[in-house]
């Protein structure tokens, strides 16, 4: 065992011995001795395609025939989602006996001929598996023939015993969590292998520290990533209570403080800010989250560790991100958008980031990545934190933000250091929001000894209309509840450019006002984003067809 880590070989020992015939594994139940419930809803959309043998994640579709498994290929994102089932859902959600037949096919087809991708063995991809294959027995197995049955529930046990071994989980990010839960779910339906619940319960508690920060944001820093381990959290706390067993105090605590964090970062119309690999995802699903999560402590407006700044005054929501990135082991998603910011006026979205587009192609992963996709300052086309496949970087090793509240009005005044080492330069970002909500103004400064050329960048979501002022010094934003906004800027050249929107269901064609400041030029701008009156006016949509499927 020299030179080896020997929690990993310990690992690697279980996991053979999880292959290995026991005597201990006892008989394979007929069926779940408990039922497991998944909370959430699917789409009926992707419940349609996957009747097509067509699986669709974040705008980019896959063929999933059933007796095909082994030919699944794409992003890890996209198989990890293939091989972990929670599709599941969709098809329920079509609540036919077609799609109930389909999906009974799909999970027949995996376990009769299971894929040699070595990714659909990670023990959070088991643990997706073994969840949406007991929350969802009633669906397509419980008026299944017995043979079928069989196969099912000694497939299960067997996936539990390899996840046991494999737990805990190589994985520093929130996928830990899916792993443990599913854990949970086998313990819960397989009561007679007490093993699993104990060995679940006694990684849980570190698990949820690691990755729970105290003000309650998840430590990826991402608001998907946030949605998706209070999900977790959540099921597993019911999970135990169907089970008959207590929840541990960490777990209730970090529901609690999980809880009012995601709402610092809702927009208006009850979805996800874009930072850091985050998609809108759902309003409903994100309040169906909140209640199942429950009332939780009262909601912070800046959380500390998070980072995260939320200006709310009148209907305007403004939102920016004022934190470090997130540390290596938890950086694989993160993005390059330190001091970025997003702005929505009611339900309409107005201010945005790109977006994220894990399962589509690496290019366009790596691009909504970059600085220049974020609604944000720029010195020479270089990101603020180098962009890794495996994470970040080069990142800023100082972030730092101060507000202050008056009569409703907010100041809030924040700074980074990404661009020390190439540029000896600090980025320094102060905004305003008055009262009212409708007057918003920032100033952008770069201090550095030697004059850098920077562009200030801020992307519009599809849905705003943009035109250029003849003055050449301000743009006009109609938004689609008819309201009319105005940027203009001072001490830069101002223009309308091409953008791209990945924060939908997908990718959509967008623009974004850029100011430009060259090197012999004032070292800050100063703009100001407010409300005007004017008549609404009808426009088209632009919508982008995902990648490979033109």
């Amino acid at each position: 065992m020299s030179g080896m880590d020997p929690s990993r070989w310990l690992r690697d020992a279980r996991r053979v011995m999880a292959k290995l015939p026991s005597l201990r594994m006892g008989r394979v139940p007929d069926a779940p001795a408990l039922p497991v419930r998944d909370p959430w809803p699917g789409d009926a959309n992707r419940g349609v395609r996957l009747m097509k043998s067509e699986l669709e994640l974040g705008g980019a579709y896959r063929p999933l025939h059933p007796n095909h498994w082994h030919e699944i290929v794409g992003s890890p994102l996209l198989r990890a989602n293939a091989h972990g089932f929670t599709w599941l859902r969709d098809l329920r959600q079509l609540g036919t006996d077609p799609a109930r037949s389909r999906a009974r096919l799909l999970v027949s087809e995996w376990i009769s001929a299971p894929p040699p991708d070595p990714l659909a063995y990670r023990p959070d991809i088991i643990g997706a598996r073994i969840t949406a294959w007991l929350a969802h027995y009633d669906f397509f197995a419980a008026t299944a023939d017995d043979s079928f049955r069989q196969k099912l529930m000694a497939r299960l046990v067997a996936d539990a015993r390899a996840l046991s071994a494999a737990i805990p989980s190589e994985e520093l990010d929130a996928r830990a969590l899916t792993a443990i839960k599913g854990l949970i779910a086998a313990a819960v339906a397989l009561p007679e292998h007490t093993g699993f619940m104990q060995r679940a319960l006694r990684f849980l508690p570190s698990e949820i520290q690691r990755q729970v920060l105290p003000d309650g944001c998840h430590a990826e820093r991402s608001p998907a990533a946030h949605l998706a381990a209070l999900q977790d959290l959540t099921e597993i706390r019911e999970l135990l209570r169907a089970g008959q067993t207590q929840p541990p105090p960490a777990l209730l605590a970090a529901i609690e403080r999980m809880a009012p964090a995601l709402r610092v970062m809702q927009h208006g119309d009850g979805g996800l800010a874009l930072f850091n690999g985050s998609r809108e995802e759902s309003g409903k699903l994100v309040n169906l989250v909140l209640t199942q999560a429950g009332r939780g402590g009262r909601t912070p407006l800046s959380p500390a560790d998070g980072g995260f700044q939320r200006l709310q005054a009148g209907r305007t929501v403004l939102i920016v991100d004022c934190g470090f990135p997130p540390p290596p082991g938890v950086d694989r998603n993160a993005h390059a958008g330190t001091l970025s910011m997003e702005v929505s006026i009611g339900r309409d979205r107005m201010i945005v980031n790109c977006g994220a587009f894990p399962a589509g192609p690496p290019e366009w992963h790596d691009a909504a990545r970059s600085t220049a996709a974020h609604s944000t300052l720029i010195i020479a086309d270089h990101n603020s934190s180098e962009v890794r496949p495996e994470g970040l970087g080069r990142r800023p090793s100082i972030v730092a933000a101060q507000r202050q509240e008056a009569n409703g009005a907010y100041w809030l005044e924040a700074h980074h250091d990404g661009w020390l080492k190439p540029f000896g330069a600090v980025h320094r970002r102060r905004l305003y929001v008055s009262e009212s909500g409708e007057d918003i103004r920032g100033e952008d400064v770069v201090e550095a000894a030697q004059p850098q050329p920077f562009a200030l960048r801020f992307h519009l979501h599809p849905d705003v209309d943009a035109n250029l002022q003849q003055d050449g010094e301000s743009v006009l934003l109609r938004l689609p509840s008819g309201t009319g906004w105005r940027l203009r800027a001072d001490h830069a050249q101002l223009a309308l450019e091409e953008s791209i929107y990945l924060g939908g269901p997908e990718p959509r064609r967008a623009e974004q006002i850029v100011l430009t400041i060259g090197a012999d030029g004032p070292q800050h701008v100063k703009w100001a984003i407010s409300k005007v009156r004017d008549e609404a006016r009808p426009r088209q949509d632009r919508v982008i067809p995902p990648p490979g499927t033109e």
